[in-house]
């Protein structure tokens, strides 16, 4: 195990880095670092080089050449047990590194800010990093290479056991080769699949927007473990969550409060998040098994909660709750006396939290924006990939298909009930009036057994609904059943050989018609 003397410092998250970097100083280890990371430690009062006193060369072309030189990796690639390796580097004055402590440019992170620019991408392609960090994994018996903040402890504490030894094992130095590895490997791959939405006016885009390049040819997939969950589906499956590195959406969520959350708990939180993404106004999305089982808009948090629970309050119990609002301490309130599992939303205010604190299994989860663009699902043998089906549809897209048109009234309940209906398992049958479900069918072979589900199940009247219908009418007895209820129109895509059957039928009952020309199957 060969004694650590020298070090270089070189990095982006500066978490921990000034606390670990004075226990390398106080172990004796020599300093060495480049711009920002230097400031810092000199700011702190840690003695550090800079990299050019190594080098004897400054940094220069904007921070671009900085530590490519053969004094950095020289010294960081030599063999110490090869004479010739010795030799060379003593010829020409190559001083040894034995440790480097790399991690690099927020690639990922600047990718996913809006609008990002060609130009901001192209600069955060970290390229001395990663050469340092695979020259310093490739000789890991002689270096140790240090890429993630989380080691420092660990590895400042092994390095004080050791004594004036001041070295750390071959397996932890195997361990940290491995990882750098893995982070250069992830580093790449997330350079490639995002520049890969670049089209030759060079705008970054979803790659389903660049003509003539749907899909990549390669489909790269690079994530980060964020935890060993509990179980999987069942008790008997092993699960693990990981993140895409982007910093957005659930798997990048933050728990202020509760319980670890389970694989089924964060399977129905995206559903719920998803769902309250749809809306504008305060909404309310309770989930149960990844359908809807109420959903309500208010002018308010609480109102929304309040009239989404009333659609199903017996299944609402021990469901997971998701909005698109700060939620306030009249809305925990609300929330408050009904056993949740989780509440997931952009944030929780002081109020809330202090409204939460006694249900302390509760998870509270706060959510940072940002939208899926692809959708993955696993089959045998590989994996299938479409776009995420974002498809909004405007009062302007309706087509009016019935001798009677929607109402006013009847119109914004059926464009309520058809962004609900888009989140519920088909065949999906959802009955809703303006801003608040009334009842769920969903999942059926049948899609006329959905529409006597959803009936059956509403605990709300019926009379004077609208119905949402995520795929066509096979046959008219789904209409039949509808009107049964108590509906008054009808919210579907249309494109049956049969249509008109439904359009006739639809008529005779005096319903409204509205044909959307856009599916929204969900399996």
């Amino acid at each position: 195990m060969s004694k650590i003397q020298r070090a270089i410092l070189s990095v982006t998250d500066k978490s921990g880095l000034v606390d670990f970097a004075r226990k390398l100083a106080e172990f004796g280890v020599e300093l060495v670092s480049t711009g920002g990371t230097a400031r810092l430690l000199r700011e702190s009062g840690v003695a550090v080089k800079d990299i050019s006193e190594l080098t004897g060369f400054p940094e220069m072309l904007d921070g671009r050449v900085k530590t490519l030189h053969p004094k950095v990796h020289g010294g960081i690639l030599h063999r110490r047990e090869n004479s010739s390796h010795r030799a060379a580097v003593a010829e020409h004055g190559i001083p040894a590194i034995d440790m480097v402590v790399v991690n690099l440019y927020a690639f990922e992170k600047t990718a996913a800010k809006p609008g990002v620019r060609f130009e901001e991408l192209i600069e955060n392609i970290d390229i001395g990093g990663p050469s340092m960090i695979r020259s310093a994994a490739k000789n890991f018996q002689d270096v140790a290479v240090v890429t993630s903040p989380a080691d420092y402890g660990a590895i400042a504490e092994e390095m004080a056991r050791s004594g004036g030894a001041l070295s750390l094992s071959m397996e932890t130095k195997w361990r940290l080769a491995q990882k750098a590895f893995a982070t250069t490997a992830a580093y790449d791959s997330a350079i490639a699949s995002t520049l890969e939405q670049v089209g030759n006016d060079f705008e970054l885009r979803p790659a389903s927007g660049i003509p003539g390049h749907l899909f990549p040819q390669n489909l790269r997939l690079s994530f980060r473990k964020v935890m060993d969950l509990r179980y999987g589906e069942n008790p008997h499956q092993k699960a693990a969550m990981y993140a895409d590195g982007s910093g957005a959406g659930v798997a990048n969520a933050r728990q202020s409060q509760g319980k670890e959350l389970s694989y089924n708990n964060i399977v129905d939180l995206q559903a719920a998040w998803d769902l309250a993404q749809e809306f504008e106004e305060p909404v309310c999305a309770i989930i149960k098994h990844t359908n809807p089982c109420g959903t309500a808009t208010g002018k308010t948090l609480a109102e929304a909660y309040v009239r989404a629970l009333e659609c199903d309050p017996v299944s609402a119990f021990g469901g997971v709750i998701g909005v698109n609002r700060v939620v306030d301490a009249a809305a925990a309130r609300e929330m408050a006396k009904l056993f949740l599992e989780v509440i997931a939303a952009p944030a929780f205010d002081d109020g809330a939290k202090a409204a939460f604190a006694s249900k302390k299994n509760l998870r509270l989860v706060e959510v940072p924006a940002g939208q899926q663009n692809w959708v993955l699902k696993n089959i045998s043998g590989g994996i299938l990939v479409q776009d995420a089906d974002l498809h909004t549809l405007a009062e302007g897209d309706l087509k009016v298909v019935s001798k009677r048109a929607p109402t006013p009234e009847e119109k914004r309940a059926l464009l309520f009930a058809w962004k609900v209906c888009k989140h519920v398992k088909s065949n999906a049958i959802l009955y809703a009036r303006d801003g608040q479900t009334v009842g769920v069918g969903a999942g059926q072979m049948s899609r006329v057994d959905s529409c006597k589900l959803g009936a059956m199940r509403a605990q709300l009247p019926l009379k004077g609904t609208v119905a949402a219908s995520d795929a066509f009418f096979p046959f008219p007895d789904g209409v039949e059943e509808i009107a049964k209820a108590g509906a008054t129109a009808i919210i579907q895509p249309g494109g049956s050989v049969r249509d008109q059957e439904a359009i006739d039928a639809a008529d005779r009952l005096g319903l409204a018609m509205v044909f959307t020309g856009v599916r929204h199957f969900r399996h």
